[in-house]
């Protein structure tokens, strides 16, 4: 799936920032969130991505999920 928005499109320094805890480009952000979304798509043994609109200003964002991949337990440490 792709989502494509019309923003001010991706940094300059490269789109891995981009799933970087704690990392925003909004004024008042928080950076949690495609932290949390590729987290969260990555243990449905999934993929999340970015990449700058060609044709425009903006990006898109997509993922992919296999169909019967298991969910990962998390760890337990003791």
């Amino acid at each position: 799936m792709s989502v494509r928005d019309v923003g001010v499109g991706l940094p300059p320094q490269g789109s891995d920032l981009l799933f970087d805890a704690f990392y925003t480009t909004k004024h008042g952000g928080m950076g949690i969130g495609l932290f949390v979304s590729r987290s969260i798509i990555e243990r449905h043994q999934g993929r999340l991505w970015a990449e700058p609109n060609d044709d425009g200003p903006g990006a898109t964002f997509s993922f992919s999920i296999p169909r019967n991949a298991p969910v990962l337990e998390p760890s337990v440490t003791a």
